[in-house]
Protein backbone atom coordinates (compact mmCIF):
# COMPACT_ATOMS: atom_id res chain seq x y z
CA UNK A 1 0.00 0.00 0.00
CA UNK A 2 1.58 3.42 -0.90
CA UNK A 3 1.95 5.93 1.78
CA UNK A 4 3.23 9.25 2.35
CA UNK A 5 5.73 9.79 5.45
CA UNK A 6 5.80 13.03 7.02
CA UNK A 7 8.36 14.15 9.87
CA UNK A 8 8.24 17.09 12.03
CA UNK A 9 11.13 18.46 13.91
CA UNK A 10 12.04 21.58 15.58
CA UNK A 11 15.92 21.93 14.09
CA UNK A 12 17.05 24.73 16.84
CA UNK A 13 18.34 26.51 14.17
CA UNK A 14 18.51 25.70 10.58
CA UNK A 15 22.21 26.11 9.84
CA UNK A 16 23.55 24.59 12.95
CA UNK A 17 21.52 21.49 12.15
CA UNK A 18 22.33 21.17 9.10
CA UNK A 19 26.21 21.37 10.37
CA UNK A 20 25.35 18.79 12.56
CA UNK A 21 23.97 16.23 10.42
CA UNK A 22 20.40 16.70 9.92
CA UNK A 23 21.33 16.07 5.96
CA UNK A 24 22.64 12.50 6.62
CA UNK A 25 19.79 11.66 8.73
CA UNK A 26 17.33 13.07 5.92
CA UNK A 27 18.76 11.17 3.38
CA UNK A 28 18.40 7.91 5.37
CA UNK A 29 15.08 8.47 6.26
CA UNK A 30 13.20 8.73 2.93
CA UNK A 31 10.35 11.43 3.90
CA UNK A 32 8.16 12.98 1.79
CA UNK A 33 7.13 16.19 3.63
CA UNK A 34 8.95 17.80 6.63
CA UNK A 35 8.04 20.39 8.44
CA UNK A 36 10.14 22.50 10.79
CA UNK A 37 9.86 24.71 13.75
CA UNK A 38 12.86 26.90 15.20
CA UNK A 39 14.37 27.10 11.20
CA UNK A 40 15.59 31.28 12.38
CA UNK A 41 17.18 31.87 9.30
CA UNK A 42 16.09 33.20 5.54
CA UNK A 43 15.12 31.17 2.47
CA UNK A 44 18.66 30.96 1.33
CA UNK A 45 19.59 28.76 4.11
CA UNK A 46 16.99 26.27 3.39
CA UNK A 47 18.22 26.15 0.48
CA UNK A 48 21.74 25.22 1.39
CA UNK A 49 20.37 22.88 4.09
CA UNK A 50 17.59 20.91 1.32
CA UNK A 51 19.17 20.76 -1.67
CA UNK A 52 16.35 19.57 -3.98
CA UNK A 53 13.33 20.24 -2.00
CA UNK A 54 10.80 22.50 -2.59
CA UNK A 55 9.22 24.26 0.52
CA UNK A 56 7.11 27.38 2.12
CA UNK A 57 8.38 29.32 5.00
CA UNK A 58 7.08 31.50 7.54
CA UNK A 59 10.48 34.08 8.93
CA UNK A 60 9.62 35.57 12.63
CA UNK A 61 8.88 39.00 13.09
CA UNK A 62 12.57 39.25 14.36
CA UNK A 63 15.25 38.36 13.03
CA UNK A 64 16.76 35.13 14.04
CA UNK A 65 13.87 34.13 16.40
CA UNK A 66 11.03 31.16 15.88
CA UNK A 67 10.11 30.37 12.03
CA UNK A 68 8.05 27.79 10.41
CA UNK A 69 8.63 25.81 7.23
CA UNK A 70 7.09 23.11 5.28
CA UNK A 71 9.71 21.35 2.91
CA UNK A 72 8.01 18.49 0.35
CA UNK A 73 9.45 16.48 -2.44
CA UNK A 74 6.96 17.93 -4.81
CA UNK A 75 5.74 21.47 -4.45
CA UNK A 76 2.33 22.03 -2.58
CA UNK A 77 -1.19 23.56 -4.49
CA UNK A 78 -1.37 26.17 -2.05
CA UNK A 79 -0.17 27.55 1.74
CA UNK A 80 -1.63 29.97 3.75
CA UNK A 81 0.28 31.85 7.18
CA UNK A 82 -3.09 34.18 8.38
CA UNK A 83 -3.77 32.93 11.59
CA UNK A 84 -5.39 34.62 14.49
CA UNK A 85 -6.97 38.11 15.28
CA UNK A 86 -5.37 41.16 13.20
CA UNK A 87 -3.59 42.34 16.37
CA UNK A 88 -1.73 39.21 16.66
CA UNK A 89 1.80 38.45 15.89
CA UNK A 90 2.09 34.96 14.79
CA UNK A 91 4.67 35.87 12.18
CA UNK A 92 7.19 32.27 12.36
CA UNK A 93 4.60 30.01 14.26
CA UNK A 94 2.04 28.79 11.49
CA UNK A 95 2.31 27.99 7.82
CA UNK A 96 -0.22 25.64 6.60
CA UNK A 97 -0.04 24.35 3.05
CA UNK A 98 -2.14 21.46 1.01
CA UNK A 99 -1.02 18.39 -0.95
CA UNK A 100 -3.01 16.12 -3.16
CA UNK A 101 -2.71 12.53 -2.00
CA UNK A 102 -4.47 10.40 -4.13
CA UNK A 103 -7.04 11.95 -5.56
CA UNK A 104 -7.98 13.47 -2.12
CA UNK A 105 -6.52 17.25 -0.64
CA UNK A 106 -4.31 16.80 2.48
CA UNK A 107 -3.78 19.91 4.77
CA UNK A 108 -0.66 20.12 6.56
CA UNK A 109 0.29 22.75 9.43
CA UNK A 110 3.61 23.32 10.97
CA UNK A 111 3.10 24.49 14.04
CA UNK A 112 5.22 26.27 16.90
CA UNK A 113 3.38 27.27 19.94
CA UNK A 114 5.18 29.84 22.60
CA UNK A 115 7.39 28.39 25.43
CA UNK A 116 5.87 30.88 27.55
CA UNK A 117 6.51 32.02 31.14
CA UNK A 118 3.65 31.46 33.81
CA UNK A 119 2.06 34.74 35.18
CA UNK A 120 4.37 36.82 33.04
CA UNK A 121 3.30 38.51 28.93
CA UNK A 122 5.20 35.78 27.33
CA UNK A 123 2.50 33.58 28.52
CA UNK A 124 -0.56 35.57 27.86
CA UNK A 125 0.74 35.45 24.18
CA UNK A 126 0.60 31.66 24.70
CA UNK A 127 -3.05 31.75 25.79
CA UNK A 128 -3.89 34.17 22.76
CA UNK A 129 -1.54 31.74 20.42
CA UNK A 130 -3.74 28.59 21.63
CA UNK A 131 -7.01 30.51 21.24
CA UNK A 132 -6.16 30.87 17.43
CA UNK A 133 -4.95 27.54 17.20
CA UNK A 134 -8.46 26.27 19.03
CA UNK A 135 -10.58 28.20 16.56
CA UNK A 136 -8.22 27.43 13.28
CA UNK A 137 -8.56 23.43 14.24
CA UNK A 138 -12.47 24.00 14.65
CA UNK A 139 -12.54 24.62 10.75
CA UNK A 140 -9.66 22.68 9.40
CA UNK A 141 -11.85 19.38 11.65
CA UNK A 142 -14.59 19.74 9.45
CA UNK A 143 -16.20 15.60 8.87
CA UNK A 144 -14.28 13.79 6.85
CA UNK A 145 -11.07 16.24 6.41
CA UNK A 146 -7.97 15.53 5.60
CA UNK A 147 -5.74 17.70 8.13
CA UNK A 148 -2.57 17.08 9.89
CA UNK A 149 -1.38 19.78 12.81
CA UNK A 150 2.41 18.78 13.26
CA UNK A 151 5.26 21.16 15.67
CA UNK A 152 6.79 21.61 18.62
CA UNK A 153 3.56 22.54 20.69
CA UNK A 154 5.57 23.46 24.25
CA UNK A 155 2.62 21.79 26.07
CA UNK A 156 2.91 18.31 27.62
CA UNK A 157 -0.63 17.21 27.58
CA UNK A 158 -0.94 14.32 30.43
CA UNK A 159 1.56 12.93 32.79
CA UNK A 160 2.56 10.32 30.84
CA UNK A 161 3.93 12.96 28.80
CA UNK A 162 6.37 14.58 31.23
CA UNK A 163 8.83 12.32 33.23
CA UNK A 164 9.14 14.92 36.26
CA UNK A 165 5.41 15.78 35.74
CA UNK A 166 4.80 16.50 39.76
CA UNK A 167 7.80 19.15 39.51
CA UNK A 168 6.06 20.79 36.59
CA UNK A 169 3.14 21.10 37.24
CA UNK A 170 3.32 25.53 38.51
CA UNK A 171 5.51 26.07 35.32
CA UNK A 172 5.01 26.53 31.91
CA UNK A 173 3.97 23.29 29.69
CA UNK A 174 2.34 21.70 32.04
CA UNK A 175 -0.04 24.31 33.94
CA UNK A 176 -3.60 22.52 33.83
CA UNK A 177 -4.75 25.64 31.83
CA UNK A 178 -2.51 24.68 28.91
CA UNK A 179 -3.45 21.05 29.09
CA UNK A 180 -7.41 21.86 29.10
CA UNK A 181 -6.79 23.29 25.64
CA UNK A 182 -5.57 19.96 24.63
CA UNK A 183 -8.10 18.11 26.61
CA UNK A 184 -10.22 20.06 23.62
CA UNK A 185 -8.52 19.36 20.09
CA UNK A 186 -8.84 15.90 21.09
CA UNK A 187 -12.06 15.64 23.06
CA UNK A 188 -15.03 13.40 20.99
CA UNK A 189 -16.60 16.17 18.37
CA UNK A 190 -19.21 18.09 19.98
CA UNK A 191 -19.41 16.42 23.55
CA UNK A 192 -18.13 18.17 26.88
CA UNK A 193 -15.09 18.12 27.60
CA UNK A 194 -14.14 17.38 31.59
CA UNK A 195 -10.48 18.13 31.56
CA UNK A 196 -7.91 17.07 34.08
CA UNK A 197 -9.09 17.51 37.56
CA UNK A 198 -7.70 14.70 39.59
CA UNK A 199 -4.30 15.52 37.96
CA UNK A 200 -2.13 16.58 41.29
CA UNK A 201 -4.87 16.00 43.76
CA UNK A 202 -3.89 17.29 46.87
CA UNK A 203 -1.03 19.44 45.54
CA UNK A 204 -2.29 22.39 46.93
CA UNK A 205 -2.58 25.52 45.32
CA UNK A 206 -0.41 23.83 42.36
CA UNK A 207 -3.44 23.42 40.06
CA UNK A 208 -5.07 26.75 41.01
CA UNK A 209 -5.43 27.88 37.16
CA UNK A 210 -8.34 25.39 36.13
CA UNK A 211 -9.89 27.93 33.97
CA UNK A 212 -10.65 25.38 30.70
CA UNK A 213 -10.46 27.44 28.11
CA UNK A 214 -9.65 30.94 26.79
CA UNK A 215 -11.32 30.45 23.83
CA UNK A 216 -15.00 31.11 22.67
CA UNK A 217 -17.19 28.27 22.62
CA UNK A 218 -16.86 26.35 25.62
CA UNK A 219 -15.58 23.45 26.46
CA UNK A 220 -16.43 21.12 23.82
CA UNK A 221 -14.42 18.34 22.28
CA UNK A 222 -12.79 18.96 18.56
CA UNK A 223 -12.14 15.75 17.78
CA UNK A 224 -8.65 15.35 16.59
CA UNK A 225 -6.34 12.05 17.31
CA UNK A 226 -2.99 12.73 19.05
CA UNK A 227 -0.98 10.03 16.50
CA UNK A 228 1.48 9.18 18.80
CA UNK A 229 -0.40 8.76 21.87
CA UNK A 230 -3.06 6.31 20.08
CA UNK A 231 0.05 4.19 18.33
CA UNK A 232 1.79 3.54 21.75
CA UNK A 233 -1.05 3.60 24.08
CA UNK A 234 -0.87 4.54 27.97
CA UNK A 235 3.13 3.93 28.29
CA UNK A 236 5.34 6.80 29.41
CA UNK A 237 6.63 9.37 26.36
CA UNK A 238 8.24 8.57 24.05
CA UNK A 239 9.66 12.00 24.52
CA UNK A 240 10.44 13.83 21.84
CA UNK A 241 12.71 17.02 23.61
CA UNK A 242 15.35 16.32 25.86
CA UNK A 243 17.33 19.56 27.78
CA UNK A 244 20.80 20.03 26.44
CA UNK A 245 22.32 20.33 30.01
CA UNK A 246 23.24 17.63 32.50
CA UNK A 247 22.18 13.90 31.74
CA UNK A 248 18.70 14.71 30.95
CA UNK A 249 19.18 12.67 27.30
CA UNK A 250 21.20 9.82 28.52
CA UNK A 251 18.68 9.09 31.51
CA UNK A 252 15.61 9.41 29.28
CA UNK A 253 14.35 12.52 31.21
CA UNK A 254 12.47 14.62 28.62
CA UNK A 255 8.98 16.32 27.51
CA UNK A 256 6.66 14.72 24.62
CA UNK A 257 6.09 17.99 23.05
CA UNK A 258 6.36 17.43 19.08
CA UNK A 259 3.11 16.07 18.05
CA UNK A 260 0.87 15.05 15.08
CA UNK A 261 -2.75 15.99 15.55
CA UNK A 262 -4.60 14.29 12.77
CA UNK A 263 -8.35 14.41 11.83
CA UNK A 264 -9.88 11.31 12.36
CA UNK A 265 -10.17 10.48 8.58
CA UNK A 266 -6.35 11.03 8.62
CA UNK A 267 -5.80 9.14 11.62
CA UNK A 268 -7.53 5.97 10.11
CA UNK A 269 -4.19 5.82 7.40
CA UNK A 270 -2.12 6.02 10.52
CA UNK A 271 0.89 2.77 9.20
CA UNK A 272 3.58 3.86 11.23
CA UNK A 273 5.02 5.93 14.04
CA UNK A 274 8.49 6.74 15.17
CA UNK A 275 10.16 8.75 17.31
CA UNK A 276 13.52 8.97 15.70
CA UNK A 277 15.78 9.36 18.95
CA UNK A 278 19.78 9.51 18.52
CA UNK A 279 21.65 6.78 19.69
CA UNK A 280 23.78 8.83 21.54
CA UNK A 281 24.01 12.63 22.89
CA UNK A 282 26.98 13.39 20.62
CA UNK A 283 25.05 12.21 17.85
CA UNK A 284 21.51 14.84 18.08
CA UNK A 285 21.65 17.14 15.49
CA UNK A 286 18.82 19.48 17.53
CA UNK A 287 17.83 19.06 21.13
CA UNK A 288 14.20 17.86 19.70
CA UNK A 289 13.88 14.44 17.79
CA UNK A 290 11.88 14.02 14.35
CA UNK A 291 8.66 12.61 14.60
CA UNK A 292 7.85 10.28 11.76
CA UNK A 293 4.61 8.98 10.62
CA UNK A 294 3.53 6.82 7.38
CA UNK A 295 0.37 7.80 6.55
CA UNK A 296 -1.30 5.36 3.78
CA UNK A 297 -3.28 6.97 0.67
Amino acid sequence: MPHLRIATVNVNGIRAAARNGMSAWLDAADVDILTLQEVRGQDEHLEAALPGWTFVHDEATAKGRAGVAIASRTPSLAHRTEFGPEDFDSKGRWIEADFLIGDATLTVVSAYVHSGEADTPKQDEKWKFLDAMSARMAELGAEGALALVTGDLNVGHRPLDILNWKGNVKKAGFLARERAYFDRFLGATGEPVAGQEGIGRGMVGQLSDTRPFASEGGGTGLGWVDVGRRFHGEVDGPYTWWSMRGKAFDNDSGWRIDYHLATPALAERVTAYQVARAAAYDQRWSDHAPVVVDYAY
